[in-house]
Formats: C-alpha cells, sequence, structure tokens
C-alpha cells in the first residue's frame, strides 16, 4: 500500500523560489526510487511580495490551511523591499513555529566530503554535529515593547522568557538524540549563567537535572562565548550541542561557515507529538545579493526536504537524498561558486537528482 503525503511548500522570497523547486525534484525523484509512498505538493505563495499586496505576510486563515498538511516545506522568508525583517520574521516564520508547537529546531553541522572547511586541516571526522535549538521561547518570546518613541528618552524593552517545561523538554530531547546518533555519546550544554543570574541558572540546573537520568551519556557546559571559540578550535570534540533560542541561531550560522558554506547546513523545526505539522528549510537567508543570477546553492533545501522524508518515517529515500549529496560535493565537478564551483542552482540540483536516479541501477 502507497502511504500518500501532503506537502504544503512556501517557497517565501529571495533564493527560496530557486532552490525550493530544485529541492522538489528532487524528493520526487528520491521517492520513484524508494516507493511505498507519494509526495503531494500544494504551492502558497505567501512571503514579502504576498504582504506588499496584501499588509501581511500570509493570509488570516493560514494556519488552519497549513494544519491539515503532514510538513511543511519552506524556502526562505524576508526580502529588502520590506525593510522591516521583524514584520517578515514574525508574521510568518515564528507564527508557525509557534502556533504549531515546533519547540524543537534541528541544526547538523557536517563537512562533507570535497568540500574545504576555512578550518584548516579539518576533516569530515572532525566536523559532524548537531545544533539542537530551544525554539518557542527564550530571547524570541516575544515578549517587551517601546515608549516614549522617538524622544531623547525613548526606551526598548525586550525580555527573555524561560520556562522549565521548554526547557527540560529540549535538554531531555537533546540526550535522546546523544543516544541515537551513537557517536561520542555527548551533550554540551551553552550557557551564560554567569551574567544572566535568572535564566540561563534556571537552565543549568535543569540541564544537571535531566543529565543524571543518562548516565552512559557525558556532558558538559560552556559559556556561549567561550563555545563560538570552540567551534573554531576544536569541532572534533561535539556531538550534541543544546542552547537557547538566541544562541543557538547565532552558533549554527558559525556552524554553516565552518562546513565551506551557508549554502549547505539544513534545519528542521519538529512538532514532536505530531499534532500539528513540522517545517523544514535551509538555514541561509534570502540571500538578496544573489537572487535572480541562478547561481544558489541548492544543497541546505534539499538537505532539508531529506531531513523531512526521514521525519516522515522515510528513512530508505531520505539516506538516498543525503547520499547523493555526499557523492555531488565529493566529485567536485558540479559545484555552485560559493563552493569554489561555477554551476547553476539548477545543474547543481540536476546532479543530485541524477544520483539518486543512479541509485535506482
Amino acid at each position: 500500500m502507497t502511504k500518500q503525503y501532503s506537502i504544503a511548500v512556501i517557497a517565501g522570497d529571495g533564493i527560496g523560489q530557486e532552490t525550493i523547486p530544485v529541492g522538489c525534484d528532487v524528493l520526487l525523484a528520491a521517492q520513484e526510487v524508494a516507493g511505498g509512498f507519494e509526495l503531494k505538493f500544494d504551492e502558497f505563495p505567501w512571503g514579502t511580495e504576498y504582504y506588499l499586496d496584501h499588509g501581511r505576510m500570509m493570509p488570516a486563515e493560514a494556519l488552519d490551511i497549513l494544519a491539515g498538511y503532514d510538513a511543511i516545506y519552506l524556502g526562505a522568508i524576508g526580502f529588502p523591499s520590506l525593510l522591516a525583517d521583524h514584520i517578515t520574521l514574525w508574521g510568518l516564520l515564528l507564527h508557525i513555529r509557534k502556533q504549531f508547537r515546533q519547540y524543537i529546531n534541528l541544526r547538523p553541522c557536517r563537512l562533507l566530503p570535497g568540500v574545504r572547511s576555512p578550518l584548516r586541516d579539518k576533516t569530515p571526522d572532525d566536523i559532524d554535529f548537531v545544533c539542537v535549538r530551544e525554539n518557542s521561547e527564550g530571547e524570541y518570546a516575544g515578549i517587551g515593547g517601546r515608549t516614549h518613541v522617538g524622544t531623547p528618552h525613548e526606551v526598548a524593552v525586550q525580555t527573555s522568557v524561560f520556562t522549565r517545561v521548554a526547557v527540560e523538554r529540549v535538554i531531555r530531547y537533546s540526550f535522546e538524540l546523544a543516544l541515537k546518533r551513537d557517536k561520542k555519546r555527548k551533550v554540551t550544554n551553552v550557557t551564560k549563567s554567569n551574567a544572566c543570574q535568572y535564566s540561563m541558572v534556571l537552565w543549568d540546573e535543569i540541564f544537571d537535572e535531566v543529565a543524571a537520568d543518562y548516565p552512559d551519556v557525558a556532558h558538559e557546559k560552556w559559556h556561549v562565548d567561550a563555545m563560538a571559540a570552540r567551534f573554531v578550535t576544536h569541532p572534533e570534540t561535539l556531538d550534541v550541542v543544546v542552547a537557547s533560542n538566541l544562541f543557538a541561531d547565532i552558533l549554527s550560522d558559525l556552524g554553516g561557515a565552518i562546513q565551506g558554506s551557508l549554502g549547505l547546513p539544513p534545519s528542521a523545526n519538529i512538532n514532536v507529538d505530531g499534532r500539528f505539522p513540522s517545517m523544514f528549510e535551509s538555514v541561509h537567508g534570502s540571500a538578496p545579493d544573489i537572487f535572480g543570477q541562478g547561481i544558489a546553492n541548492p544543497i541546505a533545501t534539499t538537505w532539508s526536504g531529506a531531513m523531512m522524508l526521514d521525519f516522515l518515517g522515510q528513512e530508505k529515500a531520505a539516506a538516498l537524498i543525503e547520499e547523493a549529496i555526499i557523492q555531488t560535493t565529493k566529485s567536485g565537478q558540479i559545484l555552485t561558486p560559493d563552493l569554489g564551483g561555477k554551476a547553476s542552482t539548477r545543474a547543481v540540483g540536476e546532479e543530485i537528482r541524477r544520483r539518486v536516479e543512479a541509485a535506482a541501477v
């Protein structure tokens, strides 16, 4: 019996409009080779252009529409035609994450074969870890306001919110993930409890409580500034890195840099209990500086699609895509300019798709 999945596709802004079609093509190729399931894509033209026409990033009933899908495949959000980035972020991406309780954000950091890291002498064996980001509150809780606007006495308050339930669930998820990865079996806690004496002290206390439940998993604690340095100096010591919303957001972008390009890292916004759809997107943004040139790297978006298939239970198809990506970078023949190549977005996508299809032979 063929399992059917309905996928809401939001290409969004900038290069998301160029990489998402490539990702969908590769997903369909994996579907044909792996067999046993069928993907049905429905595209929604939401994003900055929609806002300029309608005064909002997506329709008022958007969440009701999306709730009926098995997963959401997102390109990128934000563009210079709408200068207020907080409108684009809170009007679509964060709104979906929060309302659909996608409280786990997974961001793998893995140096692919054939890609040169800016870190001297580091190999794929040295850079292979995952950031687990608390995705529902923390520094992105949206609590605060501004007063006396436009006067010399103007004040802006942005309050971070940390709750025991949210902190515990993301830390426990990280320990469970370390067991499943079965690599170093280590969880690294990123904190700043020396300066944030309430929120991060609570975070650290809960981390220690959860760690006690996993005697077979090693654990350690680093302040976020020291961890930023460690990403660069000793990435080989990392396995599962858990951090708050803001800390993990920043660190995972640094992770993309040591991977060799922000055009590579994927991500998943997970609703763990399955009550709402999860959302899969590249870590990179809309890259308006290269939009329209056809040179955006589609690997991050395509890899995010593989994460979506894996989450949906189609591990074989996901593995086909991941292996095709690895073989594409390993060959070094068809790569986009960010990786030192001259190929177009479409050409790289076609190469990945060709390698997926070749697995059927």
